[in-house]
């Protein structure tokens, strides 16, 4: 018999699911049959469409608290239930961390780390209802050293600890998990790596050779939240096509 993830009747809440990482992750789940809700600061000029299905589209700040928890009884006023939340809204610009102000790294931070913990708590009622699941987007940059994003990097290990912690204060009845990224192929991450010659230097560094790709984020968060991991919570899936190759390896004889 096929193992198939089928989320029809299910309602998963995506925050910044218009594009890049999010469309990917909304395109999986509209895939898998669910019904998908998504926000942002600003209205698209498109949505993700899989067979002529869209999300829904709501204009939030996750950064304001307030305007989290309305999106949130919205979602489950027009449902009935939610089942899913994804915490995808995120990223910083490069900066330097001495040179940059200080009201530049509380809103990196916000949108980073607090934005997350708002959506979880406002969705936490809903989701122990439905018996849910909440899935983190986190990154590399969490576990090693980040410069020129640093802040970035810090409010992603704040992430991964609040995944642990609330996994277990809110285990049986909601499980919390974060999937770590690695590189991604997206519009951003061209701005920020630089020309195809440049991108392919830094896809050599990667074991696998290549960026990930926004669907093969959107296959974990699927996982994740699908009866296939009933026993994972609390835990870091890392999806980043190996890692790094230790920067040491690049001067040893077999290298």
């Amino acid at each position: 018999m096929a193992v198939e993830i089928d989320f029809s009747g299910k309602v998963v809440a995506v925050t910044g699911g218009a594009r890049g990482v999010g469309a990917g992750i909304v395109e999986r789940f509209l895939e898998a049959g669910a019904e998908v809700e998504i926000c942002g600061r600003t209205a698209p000029d498109e949505l993700p469409v899989v067979d002529g299905r869209k999300p829904v589209f709501s204009q939030v700040d996750v950064r304001d608290a307030d305007q989290v928890a309305e999106w949130i009884s919205a979602i489950t006023t027009r449902n009935g239930h939610l089942d899913v939340v994804v915490n995808n809204a995120g990223g910083a610009p490069y900066a330097d961390f001495a040179a940059a102000s200080p009201r530049f790294h509380d809103k990196i931070s916000a949108l980073n780390f607090m934005a997350t913990a708002y959506v979880c708590h406002a969705a936490y009622e809903a989701l122990k209802a439905s018996h849910g699941s909440i899935v983190n987007i986190t990154s590399i940059s969490a576990r090693r050293p980040s410069p020129g994003t640093a802040i970035y990097g810090a409010a992603k290990a704040a992430v991964e600890s609040l995944t642990a912690s609330i996994a277990v204060e809110w285990a049986p009845d909601v499980r919390v998990n974060a999937v770590s990224c690695g590189i991604v192929a997206t519009p951003g991450s061209e701005d920020h790596y630089g020309s195809p010659e440049q991108r392919a230097a830094v896809a050599a560094t990667i074991p696998r050779g290549v960026f990930a790709t926004p669907s093969e984020i959107g296959d974990a968060c699927l996982m994740l939240a699908s009866p296939l991991a009933t026993h994972i919570t609390g835990a870091v899936l890392a999806v980043d096509g190996g890692g790094e190759w230790p920067a040491f390896l690049q001067h040893t004889p077999n290298s």
